[in-house]
């Protein structure tokens, strides 16, 4: 029987979910509930990233690199606190918000000095996306299938596998040169990443339905809110990404 509660993002899980409708009580979760929570953790990111974005346009830009190495791992925490611990969501949403904006923002701001105008063109791209890919969810022009979710699930798997080995690669002075270059591999790379964290989209839009169906309790919204958070993210950094090869490439 198909798992209407697959995805491939660890933050909208079926444990979360379904643990969480088995125990929920008073008033129910609403998928416009999710959306005003959404809504509400754009904010805490846009202010944060403001702060990181001024600091490392300003005299001494060195002085936005502890608060992004601080939204990094203050946002990896605040992340693993949420999954583990879903009812402290309305907490622990915002403040990964909080401190993911603090590395979103000097990021933002160190690509924009090399390449004008990307950041926009970024953020422009993530949100035009999200709308897409909301548009052919809710008109049924992509499905979610039992296969969808599986080919999705195991795409996104091989990628963060093969991060995890460019990273532990990165220790030993080890790159991949075809992959990061601004070559035909590398740039076909990122737009099959970009593609893939654009599916995702819809398997966490397909989550957010079913936890509001299935009476999952109102903390939820801040969950599934979280979880969106952490795909609009990941699509928001790989359209960067993206982006520069893009620009070193002319």
């Amino acid at each position: 029987m198909p798992n209407p509660f697959r995805t491939s993002n660890p933050a909208l899980s079926e444990k979360a979910f379904q643990g969480a409708a088995g125990v929920g009580v008073g008033e129910a979760m609403t998928v416009q509930g999710t959306v005003n929570k959404t809504g509400v953790l754009l904010l805490c990111v846009i202010a944060t990233s403001a702060w990181t974005w001024g600091l490392a346009h300003s005299p001494q830009p060195e002085n936005a690199m502890p608060w992004m190495l601080g939204g990094v791992f203050g946002g990896l925490i605040a992340a693993l606190v949420t999954i583990f611990k879903s009812n402290w969501s309305p907490i622990t949403a915002p403040i990964y918000a909080l401190f993911e904006g603090l590395f979103l923002g000097g990021i933002s701001a160190i690509l924009d000095k090399s390449y004008p105008g990307i950041a926009f063109h970024a953020v422009g791209l993530t949100f035009g996306t999200l709308a897409v890919m909301l548009i052919a969810y809710k008109t049924g022009t992509i499905r979610v299938t039992q296969n969808f979710k599986l080919g999705v699930i195991a795409a996104t798997g091989g990628i963060a596998l093969f991060y995890v080995v460019e990273i532990v690669l990165g220790f030993f002075h080890v790159a991949v040169p075809a992959i990061n270059g601004s070559g035909i591999i590398g740039i076909g790379f990122s737009l099959f990443v970009v593609v893939i964290a654009a599916l995702n989209l819809v398997l966490d839009f397909d989550m957010i339905e079913t936890g509001a169906r299935m009476g999952a309790p109102r903390y939820m919204e801040w969950y599934g809110a979280f979880g969106l958070m952490v795909t609009l993210i990941w699509l928001y950094l790989e359209m960067l990404r993206l982006l520069s090869k893009l620009q070193r490439r002319n």
